[in-house]
């Protein structure tokens, strides 16, 4: 049995009509497609919950969305939802704008193209790592608190976020091509410890996939 896992899971769809890259703006809502995401998630923690897993400890980002998200969750399995702002989304130079090429190519924005790898338009890939697996050591010393050996934790957060998460998890470059990122919304990217605090593994899954066709692709950053 793994000593303790933790669940890093992305906000359901976002109401976004004008495609806008929202970022850390305020009140973006879930859609009506993400509040099923999230009621879906609500249903496969209760079923993992009936199987035996000790879901304890449910942390959300301080936006709107994941908060959203976390409910269902929430109150299907009894829990609190405890904010935590070391999740929330990368920041992003183009927050606010729309991701097209021709806004891209307008030369008030060069300058934030000059080192991709970092990147240089928002927060470096190395920051949003580190202040996730922060956070996620702390839940799963939280979760471990509350339910002993086996405990899990719940952390709804951000693609971008979780990705670098994976990416340095995995011991992979964290410089990426944001369209092939496998995080999609409300996935699941469970980081499995031993009994060290060390990963042992990283599991991917989309419980929610049914509900992914057709659903908004514009990121958050």
């Amino acid at each position: 049995m793994p000593h303790a896992t933790v669940h890093l899971l992305r906000h359901g769809e976002v109401h976004n009509p004008d495609g806008v890259l929202y970022g850390r703006l305020p009140e973006f809502h879930l859609s009506e497609r993400g509040r099923n995401m999230a009621r879906m998630l609500a249903e496969h923690f209760t079923a993992r919950a009936g199987n035996g897993a000790k879901i304890v400890h449910l942390v959300a980002s301080p936006l709107t969305r994941a908060q959203e998200t976390a409910v269902p969750t929430a109150e299907a399995l009894g829990l609190e939802i405890t904010t935590d702002p070391r999740i929330i989304e990368a920041e992003n130079h183009f927050e606010g704008l729309h991701p097209t090429k021709s806004e891209f190519l307008k030369p008030k924005h060069w300058y934030y193209f000059r080192n991709p790898l970092r990147p240089s338009w928002g927060e470096p890939y190395k920051e949003q790592a580190a202040r996730v697996i922060a956070a996620v050591q702390d839940a799963r010393l939280k979760a471990l608190e509350l339910g002993g050996e086996g405990a899990e934790a719940i952390l709804v957060s951000h693609q971008l976020p979780i990705w670098a998460t994976r990416l340095s998890a995995e011991g992979r470059p964290l410089a990426h091509d944001p369209r092939k990122r496998e995080c999609t919304l409300t996935s699941l990217t469970s980081l499995v410890f031993d009994e060290d605090g060390k990963i042992l593994r990283v599991e991917y899954s989309e419980p929610a996939a049914v509900l992914l066709p057709g659903a908004a692709s514009t990121p958050g950053a």
